[in-house]
């Protein structure tokens, strides 16, 4: 006798369960991913302030005073994230300058918010972990 040749391939339930693994999976890992790059923006920000603080520090030590200085917006593709500023206008002896988040960055970094930096290195944040500064520097 004939026997019909066994078929082959997956079943409908097979590709809907591989389905809904997939899409498990992806929910687990596209919140991590977003994480994960607000907290990379935030560390280029850091960065860009500390860059800033530098050229400022140098500029001091050629005219002994910061006024006249000018910030450098970074070259590491911030600009759309964050604005690097003064807070108010740099004095004599003195400065503030702020990465301030804009865009999506604003949206998903509540935590940590402003980024702030003095003329003595003192840091500070504006968002909800303003009371340490060291989570998101």
């Amino acid at each position: 006798m004939n026997r019909p040749a066994k078929q082959q391939g997956f079943t409908l339930i097979e590709v809907m369960i591989a389905v809904v693994i997939i899409a498990i999976l992806a929910a687990i890992a596209y919140p991590s991913y977003n994480n994960h790059v607000t907290k990379t923006r935030r560390a280029a920000a850091a960065a860009c302030l500390l860059e800033n603080q530098q050229l400022l520090e140098r500029f001091y030590t050629t005219n002994l005073t910061y006024v006249g200085a000018a910030l450098v917006q970074c070259a590491n593709g911030l600009d759309a994230h964050y604005q690097v500023g003064f807070v108010g206008a740099a004095a004599a002896r003195s400065y503030t300058i702020t990465a301030t988040p804009q865009g999506q960055q604003l949206a998903r970094d509540t935590k940590c918010g402003t980024l702030s930096l003095t003329n003595v290195g003192g840091r500070a944040v504006s968002g909800t972990a303003s009371a340490s500064p060291a989570q998101c520097w």
